[in-house]
């Protein structure tokens, strides 16, 4: 899955990178230091990322290396990283550290007794630098294991400021009132919105949206760890506003077929690329990353957001993705693993990747300035902002064969009620038959 966007590097930060400074006033890194403390030491990383991501992430290990002296090595291990991660376990080849982006799957890694519990130094820092329910959902049975250190807000709604312009609506406050605005901008000429129905993941973090607001806070946390069923009538009412926009080809691009033949990209080229067929596209912040990398609009003046609107009197969601770096007991240097989440705690390490950009940070004392621009501000803020209110992506909260695998559990559930929105009682049905054998497993 992508995850993007965008930003300028603090004074200290600079000096971090040139002098191999301390750590500017963001808690020491325990091994590090400019005493170069790590030196002849490597430290091995796994993650997803690939690409602009993986580069950007090597600049953030480059000035730990910098800091402490320490060489680094990052390996992709592609969207499944716990069967990368487990067989090179087997194979007597762990990693140092892994960049976890489930939670879910880092409570399987914590289950197996792969993972190390964070330094008191880290452990530190994340009590001071972020809201505690990041904590929360780093920590498996009140044992802190995971430092997220890369967030995503799935709660941003993109947009052609020339489409709404053309068809003189505004970014709206509500669900009804998207949809109201969706229907003029159809009646201008553009469909409404492009909808990614061929990625499953994107219909999730559709119903989550809408869940979250609608249902609450606790509902939320209830579905998500399978306590509440998906037959509740909260499931179902969810389905049935989501099921207002799926149902309508006015408002989708496309119509269902269209939308199902649309992945992640595909629907962002559809707002932003050369030949718009819609004017709205909603997912995380990551979407400003395709605009301006893929199509060369600027952020914030060719592609804006608006915050997922409020639903049905509820309060306006915050979702949120991330990956969570955590140490692995089987590493060949668990030292430098551990500085390295030392240091991964600090805002300075969040201003490197916040300088280079694709980026959002969950560490409150990341002074926003670091952001190169209002948009990649405006979503950070936005994410700190929600503190505890803040709920992580809730597929991502499930296990795999529920809610992260292609073509089976709630990603095909939800495209066969993209394909046909007409029962969402059968839908929540479906889903609950499908979680309930999932988190038995």
């Amino acid at each position: 899955m992508m995850r993007r966007r965008s930003t300028l590097l603090t004074g200290c930060t600079a000096l971090v990178l040139a002098l191999g400074a301390t750590a500017c006033g963001g808690g020491p890194v325990s091994a590090g230091g400019g005493d170069k403390a790590l030196s002849g030491q490597s430290v091995t990383v796994a993650g997803v990322w690939s690409g602009t991501e993986q580069e950007n992430f090597q600049k953030v290990l480059d000035a730990f290396t910098e800091k402490t002296g320490a060489k680094t090595s990052f390996v992709s291990t592609g969207d499944n990283v716990s069967t990368v991660v487990g067989s090179k376990i087997e194979g007597g080849n762990a990693p140092d550290v892994v960049m976890v982006p489930q939670v879910g799957v880092l409570q399987q890694f914590a289950a197996k007794g792969w993972l190390k519990p964070l330094s008191k130094t880290a452990q530190q820092s994340v009590d001071s630098n972020f809201a505690n329910v990041w904590k929360s959902y780093g920590s498996v049975d009140g044992t802190l294991y995971g430092l997220y250190f890369k967030a995503a807000h799935k709660s941003t709604v993109w947009y052609s400021p020339d489409a709404l312009a053309q068809a003189g609506v505004e970014p709206p406050k509500t669900y009804d009132e998207m949809l109201k605005a969706g229907q003029t901008v159809s009646d201008s000429g553009l469909a409404a919105f492009s909808v990614a129905g061929q990625d499953g993941w994107t219909l999730t973090d559709w119903f989550e949206n809408v869940y979250l607001s609608q249902a609450g806070p606790e509902k939320y946390d209830a579905l998500a760890a399978h306590e509440l069923k998906w037959t509740d009538a909260s499931v179902v009412e969810a389905l049935t506003t989501l099921g207002k926009l799926f149902k309508d080809k006015q408002l989708i691009q496309g119509g269902q077929k269209g939308a199902l033949n649309t992945d992640f990209p595909g629907s962002v080229e559809k707002v932003f690329g050369p030949k718009p067929e819609a004017g709205m596209v909603y997912e995380g912040d990551f979407v400003a990353g395709v605009a301006k990398d893929q199509f060369g609009k600027e952020i914030g003046k060719d592609a804006d957001f608006f915050p997922f609107p409020a639903v049905a009197g509820g309060e306006a969601p915050v979702v949120s993705g991330g990956d969570a770096a955590v140490v692995l007991k089987d590493g060949k240097n668990s030292k430098a693993g551990t500085a390295l989440l030392e240091y991964l705690a600090t805002p300075e390490a969040a201003a490197v990747w916040a300088e280079a950009g694709g980026f959002l940070s969950p560490n409150k004392k990341l002074d926003l300035a670091s952001y190169g621009d209002d948009v990649s501000r405006a979503t950070a803020k936005s994410l700190v902002g929600a503190g505890d209110s803040v709920r992580f992506d809730m597929s991502d909260q499930a296990p795999a064969a529920f809610g992260g695998t292609k073509g089976t559990g709630e990603w095909k559930i939800l495209q066969d009620f993209l394909r046909d929105p007409s029962d969402p009682k059968a839908t929540a049905a479906q889903l609950e038959a499908a979680a309930a054998k999932a988190y038995k497993g």
